[in-house]
């Protein structure tokens, strides 16, 4: 009777809290810094559901320890739908790469929606005098040691698929980790650095602008933004491929009705034209699933990354 009584109480307090909600400012913690894929990404999000759902949407910026200390202030957060986390690949990496961290990621967060996902380009500052990516890698083996590398920190997308190309070209080049991807592309625009593997998204105007030279992209087949630039693939590491992708996560425990509005309103904007143009634009592509199947996509991309991070077998 007691469990029935329980029964009859929570599901319309259920309802009637995935009605009500947001009934205050929400806030998206982004693990990164400011002007990378997620913080853009963020702010771009928050916008649109601040105008569907009635409640500002406030992007906080926590970055460091390649994005652990953003993601331990989400899962120390309430679970009431009114702390969301911006996630990518970084964290799925995290799970067998940052032994440092006091989470698991399934355990301790709820997956909400991913968002997009795009590839990333290997460019290299002009001061380098390799003009392809096979030139460049026969630079790397004929002066093992020198080349360096920038990335917005360990164990984020740039950083593994450094990593990548590292053991799959057989060159030795070294990791220089800066506190965040604007600072990382700023290296290697001002010569600190030698090369960077950063978002198709963000790096496509640098390219433009001369200011540093692509060699190749990351995907299965040529970037639309960057069409005249061969993948890896094509240049000579056959088989190599690396993505930057987005979602969003909230603390466990977060209301399931709650959880089903977000990805509701999140899959709604990825259908916006407007949307949907600014990102092709950019080189990224909408991804739309359900909480269930983002689960079981994280899921399967933690997998993943311990595979690639026990081949590297260097965690930091």
């Amino acid at each position: 009777m007691l469990a029935a009584v329980l029964l009859a109480m929570t599901i319309p307090g259920s309802r009637a809290l995935a009605g009500d909600y947001p009934a205050h400012p929400v806030r998206i913690i982004v693990p990164f810094g400011a002007g990378g894929p997620a913080d853009v990404t963020a702010r771009l999000i928050g916008n649109h559901l601040q105008a569907s759902l009635g409640q500002p949407f406030i992007v906080e910026n926590h970055a460091g320890a390649g994005g652990v200390i953003g993601t331990q202030e989400a899962v120390k957060s309430p679970p009431d739908g009114y702390t969301l986390l911006m996630i990518s690949n970084t964290q799925t990496t995290n799970e067998s790469f940052a032994p440092q961290r006091k989470y698991i990621l399934m355990r301790d967060l709820a997956p909400i929606a991913p968002i997009n996902h795009a590839d990333l380009v290997i460019a290299v500052s002009p001061q380098v005098p390799a003009k392809t990516l096979t030139e460049l890698i026969a630079l790397a083996k004929a002066k093992p040691g020198t080349l360096n590398y920038a990335s917005a920190g360990q164990g984020t997308p740039y950083h593994m698929a450094g990593e990548l190309l590292r053991s799959m070209a057989g060159i030795d080049i070294v990791h220089v980790p800066y506190r965040n991807s604007g600072e990382a592309r700023s290296g290697v625009i001002g010569g600190q650095t030698q090369m960077m593997i950063d978002a198709v998204t963000t790096m496509a105007p640098n390219v433009a602008a001369g200011q540093v030279r692509a060699l190749a992209t990351t995907g299965k087949t040529r970037s639309t933004v960057l069409p005249d630039v061969p993948t890896v693939d094509e240049a000579g590491v056959s088989g190599y491929e690396a993505t930057i992708w987005l979602g969003l996560m909230a603390p466990a425990g977060t209301p399931k009705p709650v959880i089903d509005k977000l990805n509701a309103a999140v899959n709604d904007v990825l259908k916006r034209p407007d949307v949907v143009r600014l990102w092709a634009e950019q080189g990224a592509v909408p991804m739309s699933m359900t909480p269930e199947q983002f689960d079981q996509y994280l899921r399967s991309d933690v997998e993943k990354w311990a595979n690639v991070v026990n081949r590297f077998g260097d965690k930091p």
